[in-house]
């Protein structure tokens, strides 16, 4: 399986709280109450998508570029994009883009919330 080190490297993040919505089957990451990240979960309780948000123009371009960056699994598709959890996008991208997805997230919270966080 690939990807292993996503989940300590979410958490090792300011902020992040991670939950499990049972009727999605998705481990999500959250800051400050919205999430950025989740992890997609099969029939077999096995992860299949990576999902993110990125900016629309660089979400297009990458899903150009990698066949397993697809449109956002269950999300709107302009911000959201899944990458396939068995996939061969690298590990330093899917890092590029877990941090892109952490900071559009947290920037779009009031500069109070951004702030405790930050200094938490």
């Amino acid at each position: 399986m690939r990807y292993t080190w996503i989940d300590e490297y979410l958490l090792d993040k300011a902020g992040v709280t991670k939950d499990f919505k049972e009727e999605w089957k998705w481990f999500r990451y959250q800051i400050g109450g919205k999430m950025f990240a989740a992890i997609c979960l099969d029939d077999n309780d096995k992860p299949c998508y990576i999902t993110l948000k990125l900016e629309p123009n660089e979400g297009d371009f990458l899903r150009q570029q990698y066949e397993d960056i697809i449109p956002g699994y269950y999300m709107n598709k302009m911000h959201w994009n899944s990458i396939k959890f068995d996939g061969a996008v690298p590990d330093d991208l899917l890092k590029d883009m877990l941090d892109k997805s952490y900071q559009l997230v947290l920037g779009g919270l009031s500069k109070k919330k951004q702030q405790e966080i930050l200094e938490g």
